[in-house]
């Protein structure tokens, strides 16, 4: 570290040059490993009293986060949270019994782990290490009251995710399908390991994957973890008006849906069920408390819905869904069919370039009239002209216009959506491919 950043640390006093300081600790953005937030652990004492529940999966990861948030906080017990990546504001990442943290306390945790970093000898930390850290330490020690449980969000993949380093007492697989295969490998097989490394010796490890990897099954069987499986030992039977969360065939509760919209949410809500039953010993909760839970969920950018008003004008529906890989786009593209599908549906489109483009394309590109392509304002974001060629060789008769900016993007898609000769009120802008891409969108509309 340079004299310059750190005689300048200790005079940082906002969230703001805390997080663009954490960011140069480490000069890749992501290593993999826990050697060194293990080093962190023990040199900070971390040894959490509560339970914690780590949720890992390619996707499903945050609305399952949110639901058993919700559902533990209708029990009546103290919670915190911790996901990742954030929308808006770095403090979404971190709850305690449903608020977020103020940037006062970010900066404190910051500064604790910071100077334990630098004590003895230097420990060179990734962003995600240090946020980990740090929101561990607060729960720890910064909370009013002591919590009872923390659930954590994996950042990537399982194993060796620094979130890993704490040992969970329930972990859950959400599904397993290919991402990140750089860090991950290129097969459903590799990463449903990484994903595995998630499960410990003889506690709940449940997995919401409807055909988990042989792999995942064989790790969960090698450690003699508690393995449970959707569709085999729990499961979700539809009723007229709900669902009902079965065990071995036997119906255990009487649910209602899931605030979050999709069958995709009532798997997560399947599994975060799953992980409370396993629980109950510990962390006794009322069938009530769960439904009150699954209806007060909210998670921004999941097929959030937002309808946009004009005077004079019929009203916008906006959708926003952070899918950037072919599993969350088929997910998304059964949504947007089933979501008054007389309409049409304009779509504001930007992606990372390592991501899967062309199978997020094909997943959706039924269900979208005109395409709004934008540049992501990142180093890895992929150029709008290159997204455009790769819709025209795979629909070529798909109407595409390309725009420097996401926001600029919906600008124009909103404007030629209400000059159409044909607009109904069954027309919709939906906003999907990164959480830049919908990130960019929500904070030029000052959404929360």
């Amino acid at each position: 570290m340079s004299n310059d950043l750190q005689g300048h640390r200790s005079s940082y006093q906002d969230l703001a040059s805390w997080l663009q300081y954490i960011e140069s600790l480490h000069p890749k953005s992501i290593a993999m490993g826990l050697e060194r937030i293990t080093r962190m652990i023990e040199r900070l004492q971390l040894n959490p009293a509560f339970k914690i529940i780590t949720v890992a999966g390619t996707n499903g990861k945050g609305s399952t986060c949110a639901m058993l948030e919700q559902i533990y906080l209708q029990a009546g017990f103290s919670v915190g949270c911790y996901t990742s990546p954030h929308l808006l504001r770095y403090n979404e990442r971190v709850r305690v019994n449903g608020h977020e943290l103020t940037d006062e306390a970010l900066c404190k945790a910051f500064s604790v782990i910071d100077a334990a970093r630098n004590s003895h000898d230097e420990i060179q930390l990734t962003y995600f290490e240090v946020g980990t850290l740090a929101a561990m330490w607060h729960f720890m020690h910064a909370v009013e009251h002591k919590l009872d449980v923390v659930i954590l969000e994996i950042g990537l993949g399982g194993r060796l995710d620094a979130v890993n380093a704490f040992v969970p007492d329930c972990a859950i697989v959400t599904s397993v399908d290919l991402d990140h295969q750089e860090f991950l490998g290129d097969t459903r097989e590799a990463i449903g390991f990484e994903k595995a490394g998630v499960f410990r010796a003889l506690k709940p490890a449940i997995c919401g994957d409807t055909s988990p990897p042989n792999s995942l099954v064989q790790y969960a069987k090698k450690i003699h973890a508690n393995f449970k499986t959707i569709h085999q030992d729990f499961g979700i039977k539809l009723t007229e008006n709900g669902w009902q969360y079965t065990a071995h065939g036997t119906v255990v509760y009487s649910l209602p849906l899931p605030a979050l919209q999709g069958d995709y949410q009532l798997i997560n809500a399947a599994c975060a069920v799953a992980a409370v039953e396993s629980l109950q010993i510990c962390l006794p909760v009322s069938e009530a408390a769960i439904g009150n839970g699954l209806r007060k969920v909210k998670v921004a950018g999941r097929f959030q819905i937002l309808h946009q008003h004009n005077p004079g004008k019929i009203s916008t529906t906006l959708i926003f869904d952070v899918a950037h890989n072919p599993h969350a786009a088929k997910a998304l593209a059964q949504n947007l069919n089933g979501y008054k599908n007389s309409g049409k549906t304009f779509a504001v489109f930007a992606m990372l370039a390592d991501k899967d483009i062309r199978g997020v394309v094909e997943a959706v590109m039924h269900e979208i009239d005109a395409w709004y392509v934008a540049t992501i304002d990142h180093v890895r974001g992929e150029k709008a002209e290159n997204l455009a060629g790769l819709i025209a060789a795979i629909q070529p008769q798909a109407q595409v216009k390309t725009f420097h900016d996401a926001y600029i993007a919906y600008q124009h898609a909103r404007i030629d959506l209400e000059a159409c000769n044909d607009v109904n009120e069954n027309d919709k802008i939906v906003v999907f491919g990164s959480f830049f891409t919908v990130s960019t969108v929500m904070q030029h509309l000052a959404l929360n």
